[in-house]
């Protein structure tokens, strides 16, 4: 099931959408699980990354589309976004979220099935695994794959991923637990390492992209001996 939001502050248009959104399900075979909002701000203001296509109206009157998709893209950036205008200058300023396409009002049938058709071919298979974390007014998901590695100081956590960083709270127990499938590594008190991700190691240092993080003196063995254990699991 694939879903869908649908963000416009014309009824007219939310319906419309949705009926053809509903005539694509029964010519293509799809099921989508659609939410509806009536404006960008709705849309934002607790979002969860739960979607894997935005059906977004450029111009509503408290947060327009171009700026509720700027604001999603700060915290998702896999969800296929598709701006809904009548106005076609707004499809250059959309590369700048890269967004997939956009949809001319009034919409046709024919270019909308297309649109959805190549959304939905370049929506991401999840075969990433994610974990979610509480950050301030909301969430935000990161892939596993993506995580370079996780300091705790405290109850203070910093997901240093490839993408940047997500600041968040919790204790290097719980992630350690949530991650023992994953391949990543305590290597010292307060750094669980992402073995995937570990370009070298130079010394008491291992050096994982532009970042560095020190394995311990007692920890340097059974971390060579993990990191040659997953060399040696992945075919590396």
């Amino acid at each position: 099931m694939l879903r869908v939001a649908v963000v416009d502050d014309d009824t007219t248009y939310r319906k419309e959408i949705i009926s053809m959104l509903a005539k694509y399900e029964k010519e293509y075979g799809e099921n989508f699980s659609i939410t509806e909002y009536t404006d960008g701000d709705e849309l934002v203001e607790k979002y969860h990354s739960d979607f894997d296509i935005i059906l977004l109206d450029v111009e509503m009157q408290f947060v327009d589309g171009m700026t509720a998709a700027e604001r999603i893209r700060e915290v998702d950036r896999e969800v296929i976004i598709v701006f809904i205008t009548n106005m076609p200058q707004y499809a250059i300023k959309g590369y700048k979220v890269d967004a997939l396409d956009y949809i001319l009002k009034p919409i046709s049938y024919y270019p909308f099935s297309q649109t959805i058709k190549r959304a939905i071919g370049r929506r991401i298979v999840p075969d990433k695994k994610y974990l979610r974390f509480k950050i301030r007014g909301g969430e935000q998901k990161a892939a596993i794959s993506e995580i370079r590695y996780i300091e705790v100081i405290g109850h203070d956590m910093i997901i240093h991923t490839i993408n940047g960083d997500i600041n968040t709270k919790g204790t290097i127990r719980e992630m350690e637990e949530s991650l023992k499938e994953d391949y990543f590594f305590l290597c010292n008190k307060g750094f669980l390492v992402n073995l995937a991700l570990v370009d070298r190691v130079q010394g008491s240092d291992i050096i994982l992209g532009d970042e560095c993080v020190q394995v311990s003196r007692a920890k340097k063995k059974p971390f060579m001996d993990a990191l040659n254990n997953y060399m040696r699991t992945m075919g590396h």
